[in-house]
């Protein structure tokens, strides 16, 4: 913002100096007050050139500072004065493009669970989530979130810790099972006991390591300092022999016009900023400028499992009936007893089986964290744990999530279920590795059996598994510097502080504003994985865009300085060019907003494929 209230008081300047020198007559009294400015920024831009060189960073402010000087030193007032405005109005731009590099939005801290319903004697109270102690009796409602850790004392329920460990399945619990605050209770009433004061419960924990592993906003690096030495010199050399050949040190102040930086300092801010508008209006939130170069150079890519590559859904994985039973009544007999529960694994049954295939129920009792029975076309169905359909049963080797039925007191078999991948999944990953991504890995909270079918399907080689959020952190800060920058992708509270960890975060935010999307670089909007590639490639382009845009700005600015060497250009008329040069730089910069080559293909292949299917089905 403070480079704006510059260009405001330059503008003013110029309107006052204006009317002074054409109306009043009084060009002296103008010489002074845009000279005063001019010098005023020239001191201040040479602080802040002492603390990058200081930081071991050198840029082409010291052309601008040798420009301002010396316009000053021959009187052209006005000339100064239009360096000032390209000056403030370039550093203008580029506080845009990274203004929110500084605002990392903390609301995972508003999320903490404030309120609990203490029990005492049997009087249930609201308290402060701070004031519980270890000890104290706490009653959960289905529905809410635990306050904190601790253990059941009554009551069952299952438990939803997706946004905790990954874990894409409710956990059923009973008494004496242990719960983590922030998980959410079913559709059953529990009472726990405290075992963790508020400061030290789970949640809170992944509050404390997303405040520890966020780094402070990486400072925004123009562009053209890259170019900054060579420029330098170059434009030095020719203003230097500018004067020497001629004598004069306006001839000096004429090339140094010219040689103003300005070009180079607008032409990547307003790419980047091209370059967002692009994300966004592909329905990704890009939160920094800088956000884009990383992207662009992105070696490695670490994905969560749960709601990311996959949907955080469940489908039927198989369908294991005993010998006396098909597949067929399995299913149907199951889902019928079960169309009246809630639960995710029974919602994803039922809506598995045909409608048209469903029985009423009659003589229904649901076992809250067990399981359910009922009478289906006058056979007593029990569908649940297998401690509940059939404890006598033993079967092993069972590593997905399940659900075990019997008929008529004998077992019948069972049915497990597998989270769904995103069909845009396997694309998505294949589109990285052809985009240049080295290394793609899995971080999840889930089991080794259920990540690697997941892997195998999306093409992801490396899978780590049965992480903690504090592992997946050091699984994001353990990758090796020349396998940088990396790219962390999740949705869960789980995923805030290894997002936080990573270069670039990115949050599959179309669920609305959670942990991950507040703690992240960038957030994807819609429901849609395949917006990282394009992510990726909007980067690269706005930085091909933007690096064209640098070294088109320094070869006409050279060419510009070697005419000013003659001394046809007067300082006026070489500030003038300058903002002609400006607006070429502007225009080029504004391609970044086109589509990325491989977007209009990725394009191009979905219209030829619902083409595809039309006329097949017509």
């Amino acid at each position: 913002m403070k480079h704006q209230w510059k260009l405001i008081v330059a503008l003013i300047l110029g309107f006052v100096g204006a009317i002074l020198d054409f109306v009043m007559h009084m060009p002296h009294l103008t010489a002074i007050i845009i000279d005063i400015a001019a010098l005023l920024m020239a001191l201040s831009m040479l602080k802040e050139m002492i603390m990058d060189l200081k930081a071991g960073h050198w840029g082409v402010d010291i052309l601008a500072i040798i420009a301002v000087i010396s316009t000053v030193a021959v009187n052209e007032f006005w000339a100064a004065w239009m360096i000032l405005v390209m000056l403030t109005g370039g550093e203008s731009l580029e506080d845009y493009a990274t203004s929110q590099a500084d605002k990392e939005l903390r609301s995972l801290l508003s999320n903490n669970p404030r309120l609990a319903n203490k029990v005492d004697d049997g009087v249930v109270t609201e308290v402060k989530v701070d004031d519980l102690k270890i000890g104290d009796h706490v009653l959960v409602k289905p529905g809410s979130q635990v306050p904190v850790d601790g253990i059941i004392l009554t009551g069952s329920s299952s438990f939803d810790e997706s946004s905790l460990t990954g874990e894409s399945v409710p956990v059923e619990k009973g008494t004496d099972d242990t719960i983590m605050s922030g998980s959410i209770n079913g559709d059953a009433a529990i009472t726990m006991q405290v075992t963790k004061l508020a400061k030290d419960s789970e949640y809170q924990t992944i509050v404390a390591l997303v405040q520890s592993s966020e780094a402070a906003p990486a400072k925004f690096v123009k562009m053209a300092d890259r170019y900054a030495v060579p420029f330098t010199i170059i434009s030095l050399i020719i203003g230097i022999s500018a004067w020497i050949s001629s004598g004069d040190p306006t001839r000096f102040a004429q090339v140094m016009v010219v040689a103003s930086p300005c070009p180079l300092l607008i032409a990547a801010p307003v790419a980047l900023v091209s370059g967002m508008s692009s994300m966004s209006k592909n329905h990704i939130i890009v939160k920094s400028g800088t956000v884009l170069e990383k992207l662009s150079r992105a070696k490695t890519f670490a994905f969560d499992k749960t709601g990311t590559l996959t949907r955080n859904q469940l489908v039927i994985d198989q369908i294991v009936p005993e010998k006396n039973f098909d597949k067929n009544e399995l299913q149907i007999f199951a889902a019928s007893v079960e169309q009246a529960s809630s639960h995710i694994i029974a919602t994803s049954l039922v809506k598995a089986t045909p409608k048209a295939e469903l029985h009423s129920v009659t003589d229904l009792e649901e076992v809250t964290g067990q399981g359910v029975r009922g009478k289906v076309a006058g056979k007593m169905v029990c569908v649940g744990k297998l401690s509940f359909v059939a404890p006598d049963k033993n079967l092993r080797n069972i590593n997905s999530t399940a659900i075990y039925i019997s008929i008529d007191n004998e077992f019948a078999g069972y049915i497990t279920f597998a989270d769904q991948i995103r069909p845009e999944t396997p694309a998505t990953i294949s589109s990285l590795k052809s985009q240049g991504a080295q290394h793609i890995m899995m971080l999840t909270g889930d089991n080794s059996e259920v990540a690697q079918k997941v892997a195998a399907i999306a093409g992801v080689d490396d899978v780590r598994s049965s992480l903690l959020p504090a592992e997946k952190i050091a699984a994001v800060k353990g990758i090796k510097a020349e396998n940088r920058p990396v790219v962390m992708t999740g949705d869960g509270v789980n995923d805030a502080p290894s997002l936080m960890a990573a270069d670039v975060g990115i949050a599959m935010g179309a669920k609305g504003a959670t942990a991950a999307s507040e703690s992240a670089d960038a957030v994807i909007m819609v429901n849609d994985l395949s917006k990282v590639s394009d992510a990726v490639a909007i980067a690269k382009h706005t930085m091909k865009v933007a690096n064209i845009d640098v070294l088109t700005a320094i070869s006409i600015v050279i060419l510009i300085e070697i005419v000013a060497f003659t001394g046809i250009i007067p300082a006026m008329a070489g500030a003038i060019l300058q903002e002609v040069v400006d607006l070429i730089t502007i225009c080029l910069a504004l391609l970044a907003k086109t589509t990325p080559k491989i977007m209009r293909n990725k394009k191009t292949t979905n219209l030829q494929k619902k083409t595809e299917l039309r006329k097949m089905f017509s």
